[in-house]
């Protein structure tokens, strides 16, 4: 059996293993460790659930994600109904400042905007929509403020790095112009890969980050 082959059946194997999706129209292929799930599921949460599970499967360098969102009749719901439920959901969420989000649906999509102070604080306002009723997509275009001093985010960044049991500190390197971060260099998962890009996001004054970190 080919390589792609065992990482096809292994990404199947760990898809059927995660209980918060149903596998049975899910499709994968493999080609030099890059994986493609395609089919449909019956929400966005399993959506994303999917993306994750193939992810750390040992051997994917990339996933390339197609799943389209089949909502129940049951499950549907209007944009106005979706937006109130989002609205509200976010105001409870005491990592989301108080009317920093805007939010606009269409079809069942939404596109959150808006400007915080931590890049914790946007995904928390994703991580809030993803499971809600008759949502099939998210596009998260809420930016980072700026800060005055970023002069340290580089060297902050490669010790929280060297912290981690994930990494070996000579394969990653980090680069920093103003707020926008750039990470390169190799590592051995696609998990790890994700990892190092959080672990970016968390310095302080951070507005983007270019994730150029290989998998080998």
């Amino acid at each position: 059996m080919s390589h792609d082959s065992e990482l096809q059946q292994a990404v199947l194997a760990e898809l059927k293993w995660e209980p918060s999706i149903v596998a049975a129209h899910i499709g994968v292929a493999a080609n030099a460790g890059v994986v493609t799930l395609t089919g449909h599921v019956n929400s966005y949460t399993q959506k994303h659930a999917a993306e994750t599970a193939a992810g750390r499967v040992k051997g994917v360098k990339a996933v390339a994600e197609e799943l389209e969102v089949r909502l129940a009749f049951d499950a549907r719901r209007d944009d106005g109904d979706i937006a109130a439920a989002a609205i509200d959901r976010l105001a409870w969420d005491v990592s989301v400042p108080r009317d920093a989000i805007e939010v606009k649906t269409e079809n069942g999509w939404v596109t959150l905007t808006g400007q915080v102070a931590w890049y914790f604080q946007k995904q928390a306002a994703e991580q809030d929509i993803r499971p809600l009723l008759g949502v099939v997509g998210v596009s998260n275009q809420i930016t980072i403020k700026p800060r005055v001093s970023t002069s340290n985010i580089s060297d902050d960044i490669m010790h929280a790095l060297h912290r981690s049991w994930f990494f070996d500190p000579t394969t990653i390197a980090v680069t920093a112009n103003d707020g926008h971060v750039q990470l390169t260099g190799t590592v051995t998962s696609w998990h790890d890969r994700q990892v190092a890009a959080e672990t970016a996001w968390a310095a302080a004054g951070v507005t983007d980050v270019e994730n150029d970190i290989a998998v080998t």
